[in-house]
């Protein structure tokens, strides 16, 4: 009996450590936005397929996300008044405000530096895509093979939708002979302090035992 609750609290412990040291992971890509009212929305289609028309505002932010649920908003201005103040209205075209935001530092992949966010008026025919759209102000493009926007204005220079950890610095690379100060592969000091904490219960469990055995004799 005592030996099963032993057993019992050392696999809880390496369930919890598991879990604990298991690292959520999201995606690096663009994420595409449109402008509803006053706050953003995110588009049920791609940019490839989407017909905005004349006056809309739509966005794009590259970021690490898990899903569309926790994907970040593009930031700045917003405004098709004020993004389009100096494209006027021309017949047999529509003007579409684009907001570009490239992100941040953490999000942007190892050696690049993402570009200042930007937005743009593109004047462009009426049955233009949002892809037509951009490709006027923004290019070059570039998409995967499955038609996935992968670079804005040649950001970022290489890949595509790639997975990531959450806690990753994509950013930031370590010399070879730099260490630092909590060896990453190494276990935790909760892994130390768990362990611990089982061999407290064993040793209890094993005092009860013994002084269960010696009350009996």
């Amino acid at each position: 009996m005592t030996r099963r609750v032993v057993l019992f609290f050392l696999a809880a412990f390496l369930l919890i450590g598991s879990a604990g040291q298991a690292q959520a992971t999201g995606y690096r890509y663009w994420s595409f936005w449109e402008r509803d009212g006053d706050h953003w929305t995110y588009a049920t289609q791609g940019p490839s397929l989407a017909r905005p028309s004349d006056g809309d505002v739509q966005g794009f932010r590259f970021a690490i996300s898990e899903n569309s649920g926790d994907a970040a908003q593009p930031r700045g201005t917003a405004d098709f008044a004020t993004i389009c103040a100096k494209t006027p209205a021309k017949d047999g075209s529509k003007r579409v405000a684009l907001v570009l935001d490239f992100g941040t530092a953490s999000d942007a992949p190892s050696g690049e530096t993402p570009p200042a966010g930007r937005t743009a008026c593109a004047s462009v025919p009426p049955d233009a895509t949002t892809a037509d759209a951009l490709a006027a102000v923004a290019g070059p493009l570039r998409y995967n093979t499955n038609a996935l926007l992968c670079a804005i204005a040649g950001y970022p220079k290489s890949g595509c939708g790639e997975q990531v950890s959450q806690g990753e610095d994509s950013t930031s690379t370590a010399a070879p002979d730099q260490k630092t100060t909590e060896d990453e592969n190494g276990p935790s000091v909760g892994v130390y302090a768990g362990i611990a904490l089982v061999g407290a219960l064993a040793g209890a469990a094993t005092w009860q035992a013994r002084r269960r055995r010696n009350a009996a004799d």
